[in-house]
Formats: structure tokens, sequence, C-alpha cells
């Protein structure tokens, strides 16, 4: 069983970045796609990106598209989230997960954009 770790959260203003790390346990992770996901106060949790084993092919949300990157690094076990240029709408806590996700979950990492 896979375990993930979200980590790189915090406060940040409008037009600022963050970049969030996810550290997967096992030596499966390498053959998985894997997706950020992120749940607004009140809101459903969302797919925000997601990209494959080789990371061959990334994909994102319309809302983040140009403003996020998704990025991987086999070797560490590690997905991360690229994401500029914040917007207050952002803000919610992210999670990795495989893609589609598997129904055990992180503890995620919060993002709260606001001046």
């Amino acid at each position: 069983q896979v375990q993930l770790v979200e980590s790189g959260g915090g406060l940040v203003q409008p037009g600022g970045s963050l970049r969030l790390s996810c550290a997967a346990s096992g030596s499966a992770f390498r053959f998985y796609t894997m997706g950020w996901y992120r749940q607004a106060p009140g809101k459903e949790r969302e797919l925000v990106a997601h990209i494959t084993s080789s990371s061959a092919t990334k994909n994102y949300a319309e809302s983040v598209k140009g403003r996020f990157t998704i990025s991987r690094d086999n070797a560490k076990n590690t997905v991360y989230l690229q994401m500029n240029s914040l917007k207050p709408e952002d803000t919610a806590v992210y999670y990795c997960n495989m893609y589609p996700a598997f129904p055990s979950w992180g503890q995620g990492t919060q993002v709260a954009v606001s001046s």
C-alpha cells in the first residue's frame, strides 16, 4: 500500500507562488499516474492536475491551466505541484493521490491565498 505525505502549503498573497511536494512510500510509485486534488471549504474535492508514470502526459483543470505545473521525480518517489499567480479561489486543502484516486488519502496540506 502506498502512503502519501503532502507538504509545502502555507499562507501567500494573491499573485504569489508555492511549491507543494508529495512523498510516497513503496517501490510501486513509479508505475502510477499521480494526481493533485484540492478541497475548498464547503466544496467537493476536485482534481487539479495529473501526470502519467513517465511524465509524458500532464493534464490540468481549466481553472489552473497556465498557472500550475505538475512534475515528478520517480527516483525520489515524489510528485510536485508548482503553483504560480495564486488567486484567493485557490485556497483549499491540497492532496495527492493516484489517478484515478485510491480510497486512502493523506492529511493534505493547507494553502491559503489572502492579502
